[in-house]
């Protein structure tokens, strides 16, 4: 026979709810974090290249 849950407390509820806000708050902080250095060009653990740069590799690697 199935059995009701018991009821979380709402102590519980607002704890673990802070803590899934704290995770998003972080992660947020990281990606706004990661933008800034990127626009500043002062990133140095995250590395893109533009089109030119791609076609210059391309171009490079074809001759040798």
């Amino acid at each position: 026979m199935a059995v009701p849950k018991k009821r979380i407390s709402s102590s519980k509820k607002r704890i673990r709810k802070n803590i899934w806000k704290g995770k998003g708050s972080g992660a947020a902080l990281k990606a706004f974090s990661l933008a800034k250095s990127l626009s500043t060009g002062n990133s140095k653990s995250f590395h893109f290249s533009d089109k030119k740069e791609r076609n210059n590799l391309i171009n490079n690697q074809k001759k040798s």
